[in-house]
């Protein structure tokens, strides 16, 4: 049987004889393991331990989840515990160390104490403490819900969940991994015979399959295997009981003692023998005996430590002579005869044992007597150590032979007066008191074991036997049945029990154990309410951990073991604090590196380089030597020449290159104004009876009308809607307004369509010139189409335009919007699906991270810049998502709708629209994320002090900002009023604008200007030249390079300089760069991740030391 390893503590005096079982357990948390150096103090009410380094150089302790117990010795017995003190030296790379539990056995009397800490011990976490005091938990404590539930759903999960238990066994647990395996096994083969039997039932015709992508079941399956599940369950929590209820074999139950040496003649193995003795160690020992009884007993005798220091030269006499007066204080002869008679009986008689709770019970024994025949053993033993360090050094280390003498004698008596006080009322011999002595400290191997072995419930060893059969027999029928049937079946039912067997595999690991677990752990927690007790009785004490010379070297630095002081524990946290931030930049240079490159893969992925070519080609090829200025029979004669050759080329469907295919049918649309749509000059109207106005919505001709425009028709719904007469509204033709040079044009007209091939759109042509379906009143003329271009997988709307200004010219202006509704079907389209994929959880993330901080700022979330652009990114990215699905619906609409009518025209407008608007917000997400680059630059010396100088002249620079616009509006006003209907660089008041902000770069056209008005021209553009770019320009930079110059003088460093040394050491670290840390040299005591290290602390002190004592060695002048 396997036994629970238990680590013997290095530092554990060899003197010391008095056991303590420590359990400690590490918390399930994330982080909850630690690489640091974990202390242990025991307090108790009469006394404490000394501070003990819980290690065990042949495994890692104190890992997640882990559960490590250790040995501790003391010289005697400390009471009632009262508290445990941890602590630790924030030592390796995660010193972050949570503690769940503590518990404390007494070895000799079985007593138990538990400490439920549940907290963390680390400088970044919890209440940010490396020591902390942990009190005894009360019995209320331990039975509440809270705590009775967690034990248990933890230890059930690794003990009580079959599957998961194989792999997460106690140690503790006589259920071995081999009957663990062994029942899963027989589970296994019970739940597919089980299964397997169902499909013996006819199946109902109506079942319904589910379908999940290539993998489909019907319901019956998976209630088949959640039943298969179901009915084992039973049978298998009968074969777990019997290997857990069944008791280990034992060859006896009464064990033999050892024999056992006498107290002082064991002294003779003692660690001690090949090390050298001198009269310091020997007066080393001395003190320590006198400061611990100090300690422990009510003593008049001043042991200060100025007294007794390491540094001052003590007489071996005088140290003698306090030592044996504190024996008589506290060893009076009346209390020595009250203690004795109760001592002996405990240390000659064995113990008796509660049969009903297994606790050891000695009813006749006093605890304070008790207490006091540990401190006289213990006593006594050293007395016997000195005694045998006296005779092996003999008078050659001793000043004088008197003085060895009078030494040796003061022992001698010292012995005589503690055997007095141990036998005086007692029939036990001397050669037997140190036999009686030592069945304390080996209580655990004599009668705990006797205790535990023979008396431990539950079932007869031999029951293993019947068990082991049961899961033979279990697993061998249900194979060899399963056999059977299988081979009957086919592929289909073969395929269904197999997804039935699956179903009951993964309910029983998922859902029936897990369930089990809880409800017997809320079950304990409600009704039973009892505190699991950890089962001791198969543990195992390394006797190896470490020879006696070895824990005798250590012992020397026991004073050492003390928390890191207050001021390192600041640094540490400091230090901590700057390396969190360090990391956390680092991890948001990284994670924005990689928003930026999936945003820019998104952005490029919708864009193509070939739109630009494919735009330009056809514009050059519908616009070939086209004059600025055309009336309607230049426009009828492009029409029939320019446009018709180029709409249908030699490739039927193809356009005159025979590589672009026409969506469609094209069309031409006019818009008109109404007759008598202006008012003339009552002087005038004699010479002109009519008038058109511009083209305005208001002015727009609407009607229907017969061929040539002969009369107004009222109906509309009497023509043919596909007459050239007839106005159909921009809902009927599926268009949307139009932004010409002059106006914006409404998306109805008069349409006629070309198409489908050329001898039909000629004759159309024709028919329109000879009807005069162009005349005064046209205000525009739309040739509109669509193509398609394979070969770069893009679709361009084409809009030719021809706009007059009722003066009767008509001007030519193309707008071509080239737009890529279906992605290539090539691996770059997954990739950059792949990278819209990412970019999508990136924005999640962002959503995450800035709704957290707003809900931590609340309000103040607003007041920052950086927030706002924060916002903004994620509220654009949002938009885009929504047109970019806004647009994968428009285009399902528009190619459904050509599909179906092939023989009109295909709009696609509202689709190239939604593209727009998608380029638009990506183009500014792509703005605003390089924006942000200048805030994670901040680190940057010459990025903080170009910020801070702008922060400190922002005030100086809106004054100017205000003005600079003030002016500009003023002249563009002025060059609009002089220049406008002349020059065209003025025309409107926008070009205007342009036109005086371009001066300012030096981009202007001087000649036209002095050309038209030398001397107003003159005055108006030299004004501007001096008053904005030699004076308000001059004066905003002026103020900035001041502001520069103060807050080069009054510059603060930024805080998060030091991340930025932290950040850079790290790096430079993990590619193995070496950099030069002139803070080593300052801060020995800081190691490179997280603080004070408790090999640099014991150099330190090691070194203060010895300069003190070499410092008390030289002779006083």
């Amino acid at each position: 049987m396997a036994k629970v390893k238990v680590s013997v503590l290095e530092d554990n005096d060899p003197m010391d004889e008095y056991r303590y079982l420590l359990c400690v357990s590490t918390g399930h948390r994330r982080g909850a393991s630690t690489s640091s150096q974990i202390t242990l103090t025991l307090l108790g009410a009469d006394g404490h331990s000394e501070p003990h380094h819980l290690t065990d150089p042949k495994k890692c302790v104190f890992e997640r989840g882990a559960v490590d117990m250790f040995l501790l010795m003391t010289p005697f017995s400390l009471g009632d515990l009262q508290g445990v003190r941890l602590w630790h030296n924030n030592s390796g790379s995660h010193p972050a160390w949570y503690v769940s539990h503590v518990m404390v056995q007494d070895v000799q009397t079985d007593q138990k104490w538990h400490f439920l800490c549940n907290s963390w011990l680390a400088i970044d976490m919890g209440d940010c403490s490396l020591d902390k005091v942990f009190p005894v938990s009360t019995e209320t404590d331990l039975k509440s819900f809270s705590n009775l539930f967690f034990m248990k759903t933890t230890r059930g999960l690794s003990d009580g969940h079959l599957w998961y238990s194989v792999i997460s066994r106690p140690p503790s647990s006589t259920f071995t991994c081999v009957q663990r395996v062994s029942c899963c096994f027989s589970l296994l083969l019970c739940t597919m015979l089980t299964s397997i039997m169902f499909y013996g039932v006819p199946t109902d015709p109506s079942e319904q399959t589910m379908d999940l992508g290539h993998f489909e079941f019907t319901w019956q399956q998976f209630m088949i295997g959640v039943q298969s599940s179901l009915i084992m369950f039973p049978v298998n929590i009968l074969i777990v009981s019997l290997f857990r209820n069944t008791r280990p074999r034992e060859t006896s139950c009464i064990r033999r003692q050892p024999e056992k040496p006498d107290a002082c003649s064991s002294q003779t193995a003692s660690p001690d023998t090949n090390v050298n003795i001198t009269l310091d160690t020997i007066t080393k020992d001395i003190i320590k005996i006198i400061c611990l009884f100090s300690k422990t007993m009510k003593s008049n005798i001043p042991t200060t430590g100025p007294e007794f220091g390491p540094g001052q030269q003590a007489d071996i006499n005088a140290l003698l002579s306090v030592l044996e007066d504190h024996i008589r204080q506290n060893y009076k002869t009346g209390d020595s005869a009250e203690t004795t008679t109760e001592i002996v009986p405990y240390l000659a008689q064995p113990q008796e044992q509660d049969s009903e709770s297994g606790a050891s019970v000695h009813p006749e024994i006093d605890v304070g007597g008790v207490q006091k025949s540990n401190r006289t053993l213990y006593l006594y033993r050293q007395m016997c150590h000195i005694d045998r360090k006296l005779s092996l050094l003999g008078t050659s280390g001793f000043p004088s032979p008197h003085s060895y003498s009078q030494a040796l004698q003061q022992v001698q008596d010292m012995k005589v007066s503690l055997e007095d006080q141990l036998l005086t009322s007692s029939s036990v011999s001397p050669d037997k008191l140190g036999q009686n002595k030592l069945s304390l400290a080996d209580s655990t191997n004599d009668d705990g074991q006797k205790k535990k072995g023979c008396c431990h419930g539950g079932l007869p060893w031999w029951f293993i036997f019947v068990t082991w059969l049961l899961v033979v027999a279990t697993s061998f029928v249900a194979g060899y049945f399963t056999m059977l049937y299988g081979l009957k079946f086919g592929k289909e039912r073969s395929i269904s029990w197999l997804v039935s067997m699956i179903v009951s595999f993964f309910q029983s690991i998922l859902i029936t154990q897990p369930l089990k677990v809880l409800c017997l752990a809320a079950f304990f927690a409600l009704v039973i309410k009892k505190v699991d007790e950890e089962d001791f009785q198969n543990v195992a004490f390394d006797s190896k951990a470490g020879d006696s010379k070895d824990q005798q070297i250590v012992r020397q630095d026991r004073n050492l073991y003390e928390p890191p002081p207050p001021g390192d524990v600041e640094r540490m946290k400091r230090i901590k604090i700057i390396e969190q931030k360090a990391f956390a930049l680092l991890r948001e240079i990284f994670i924005y590196t990689g928003f930026m490159w999936m945003l820019l893969l998104v952005a490029y992925g919708q864009r193509d380089p070939n739109a630009f070519f494919l735009n330009q080609h056809i514009r050059k090829s519908f616009s070939p030597d086209i004059s600025n200025s055309m009336s309607l029979r230049d426009v009828f004669t492009w029409a029939n020449t320019s446009l018709l050759s180029n709409l249908f080329g030699v490739y039927p469907g193809f356009i005159t290159d025979g590589n672009s295919k026409l969506v469609g049918n094209a069309r031409l649309r006019q818009l008109r104004v109404q007759k008598n749509s202006c008012q003339i000059a009552g002087s005038m109207m004699n010479l002109v009876p009519d008038c058109q106005a511009p083209y305005s919505w208001e002015v727009e001709d609407m009607g229907s009308y017969d061929s040539g425009w002969n009369q107004s028709v009222g109906d509309n719904n009497t023509l043919s809607p596909s007459s050239p007469w007839t106005y159909q509204t921009q809902a009927q033709l599926r268009a949307y307004p139009v932004w010409g040079r002059m106006v914006l044009y409404r998306g109805g007209g008069f349409v006629a369509v070309l198409g489908p091939d050329l001898k039909n759109a000629s004759r159309t042509i024709e028919y329109l010139f000879r009807n005069k379906w162009l005349d005064m009143y046209t205000q525009a003329l739309f040739v509109e189409f669509t193509i398609y271009n394979a070969n770069v997988n893009l679709f361009c709307i084409v809009t030719l335009l021809l706009e007059t200004t009722a003066v009767g010219a008509f001007q030519f202006h193309s707008k071509l919007q080239s737009v890529r509704l279906y992605q290539s079907t090539g691996s770059l389209h997954i990739f950059v699906m792949a990278a819209e994929i990412i970019y999508l959880l990136f924005i999640v993330y962002y959503m995450f991270v800035q709704g957290k901080l707003m809900k931590q700022q609340r309000w103040a979330y607003f007041s920052s810049k950086w927030n706002l652009l924060e916002l903004s990114i994620i509220l654009l990215s949002l938009s885009a998502l929504a047109v970019f699905i806004w647009r994968t619906l428009l285009r399902d609409r528009d190619m459904t709708y050509y599909q179906n009518h092939k023989d009109q025209f295909a709009s696609f407008y509202e689709t190239a629209s939604a593209d727009s608007v998608l380029q638009y917000l990506i183009a500014f997400l792509v703005l605003l994320t390089t924006v942000k680059l200048w805030h994670l630059l901040r680190l940057n010396p010459k990025m903080h002090m170009i910020t801070a100088t702008l922060q400190r002249a922002w005030g100086d620079i809106s004054g100017f900002l205000v003005i600079i616009v003030i002016m500009f509006i003023a002249y563009s006003i002025a060059c609009n009023v002089i220049y406008g209907w002349k020059i065209s660089s003025y025309k409107t008041l926008a070009d205007a604008l342009l036109t005086i902000i371009s001066l300012q770069m030096g981009i202007f056209n001087y000649g036209e200007v002095l050309d038209y008005t030398p001397v107003l021209g003159g005055l108006l553009i030299g004004s501007c030249i001096v008053f904005m770019t030699f004076v308000v320009l001059n004066l905003l930079i002026s103020v900035i390079l001041v502001a520069f110059q103060q807050e080069q003088i009054n510059h603060k460093p930024s805080e998060e300089k030091e991340i930025v040394d932290v950040m850079l050491k790290k790096m430079y670290s993990f590619f193995g760069i070496r950099c030069k840390d002139t803070k080593d040299s300052l801060e020995p005591g800081v190691n490179d991740s997280t603080g004070l290290t408790l090999n640099n602390r014991r150099n330190i002190l090691n070194i203060s030391q010895t300069s003190d004592k070499s410092t008390d060695d030289k002779p006083v002048m």
